[in-house]
């Protein structure tokens, strides 16, 4: 009994640690690899996507929009008792933001909105995309996004995130990575299945 414990604990120790080492280099390739914001680089795309949350996600879209960076905007995720109205006075929307502006009530976490936004993208028939969220969002939203909509051309425009802490900022990169990782496992595993 004791042998087979011992035998036991001898492969198990070591599958932790290797474990833990791959899960440690691949956290540090994700957070060393998070896109940067953009300069004020120009950007095109067919439509634009702002994903809301923290950060200023939404500021930039609108102003990709005016600019003339897309046909029309989509934000997604938005809160079901905020009016357009609303939104159009806090982000100092102009005349752009009447016409060609669109909220997504429907999407509650970052597989919702690329769900939402792939209904929105058909029904127009739009072929790229500019993609708006904070950049540490940014690699879970294009895995997401890109299994939703493979034919279509997604363009990042990472933002930054809210300042905070370190070890504020540490604890959000550890749960986005973990997010990130079983984003890629679900649509890897989706895809697999579709396949067979």
């Amino acid at each position: 009994m004791r042998a087979r414990r011992a035998r036991r604990g001898g492969v198990l120790l070591p599958a932790l640690f290797w474990g833990f080492v791959v899960y440690a280099i691949g956290f540090g390739v994700f957070a060393f690899s998070l896109p940067k914001p953009l300069a004020a680089a120009p950007i095109k795309a067919d439509a634009i996507v702002a994903l809301t949350g923290d950060g200023d996600r939404l500021g930039p879209a609108v102003m990709l929009l005016e600019q003339g960076g897309g046909k029309r905007l989509l934000i997604t995720g938005v809160n079901k008792l905020t009016s357009k109205r609303d939104l159009k006075a806090l982000l100092h929307g102009g005349g752009q933001f009447d016409c060609c502006a669109d909220l997504g009530f429907a999407a509650a976490d970052t597989r919702g909105n690329a769900e939402e936004t792939a209904r929105w993208v058909r029904s127009h028939n739009y072929r790229s995309l500019v993609v708006v969220t904070a950049d540490y969002h940014m690699p879970r939203s294009l895995v997401e996004f890109g299994a939703k909509m493979p034919g279509v051309a997604l363009v990042p425009y990472p933002v930054s995130a809210d300042s905070q802490t370190q070890w504020q900022n540490l604890r959000r990169l550890h749960g986005e990575y973990a997010k990130y990782l079983a984003s890629v496992v679900r649509v890897s595993i989706d895809g697999f299945v579709g396949r067979a």
